[in-house]
């Protein structure tokens, strides 16, 4: 039925007679014909698909030559991409903005040149009296040296921290005399952590893992923005007084 079908379409077609009548006779009938008003093309039999044969007009090749590139086109875009993430990747603490209490952003890079330790805090932790009184007594041995203690507000842990940012810098500053700068509420772990944390737990992680683990874990940074220690929850600010001292440059 095949045979007679194309029989019949090339007689009434005298072009394609006559393209027809040029080509050699093939010793089996293996071709899918395609035609058109103009040429005619055929794919190479099935036994050919790997021959470099020049006598027949490829249709698979003629496609792939039209085709666009495109899985080349999006690796290369792909790359670039790649490579701007990565050119844009923080590399220090002074490359973060983050919200202080008031809502107020704050570029991080102000603090070039100080040796920075960065805590989550809470109002009604175990934690709570011992961590703030440590650390506002190092604070006030060592600001004019160029410390700074950083206060992230962090309501993961046990609920500990249920206040607005007016309430919880009002406990702070009443209650422990806190005189370093407390900063909007964060997550510290989860889809919602806030970047500056995820910069500090790849940067240094725990004995556990990365994640934080409870309220008043201290992250050190020295005066160029790198991570250089991390302390436990339960480590007090004063039992690594010498670290502090060590990197500003007093030890």
């Amino acid at each position: 039925m095949l045979c007679s079908s194309i029989r019949v379409l090339i007689q009434r077609n005298p072009i394609l007679t006559k393209q027809l009548a040029r080509l050699p006779k093939p010793t089996h009938f293996d071709y899918l014909p395609i035609f058109s008003s103009s040429s005619l093309y055929h794919s190479r039999p099935k036994s050919d698909f790997s021959c470099g044969s020049s006598s027949c007009f490829h249709v698979v090749h003629q496609e792939k030559s039209r085709t666009p590139r495109i899985g080349s086109a999006a690796c290369s875009l792909r790359s670039d991409h790649t490579m701007a993430s990565q050119s844009e990747k923080p590399q220090s603490v002074h490359d973060f903005t983050v919200k202080d209490a008031r809502g107020n952003d704050v570029d991080l890079s102000q603090y070039k040149g100080k040796v920075l330790l960065i805590v989550n805090v809470a109002s009604q932790c175990g934690l709570t009296d011992s961590n703030y009184t440590e650390l506002s007594k190092l604070y006030g041995k060592y600001k004019d040296q160029g410390l700074e203690i950083l206060a992230f507000p962090c309501n993961q842990f046990g609920g500990q921290e249920p206040g607005d940012n007016e309430q919880i810098v009002e406990f702070a500053c009443t209650r422990f005399k806190a005189e370093f700068p407390i900063f909007d509420k964060v997550d510290v772990n989860g889809e919602k952590t806030a970047p500056i944390y995820k910069f500090l737990k790849s940067s240094k992680g725990g004995i556990l893992g990365d994640g934080i683990k409870w309220n008043f874990a201290k992250f050190l940074v020295d005066k160029d923005g790198n991570v250089v220690d991390r302390y436990a929850p339960t480590t007090s600010p004063l039992s690594f007084e010498k670290d502090v001292k060590k990197l500003l440059g007093t030890a």
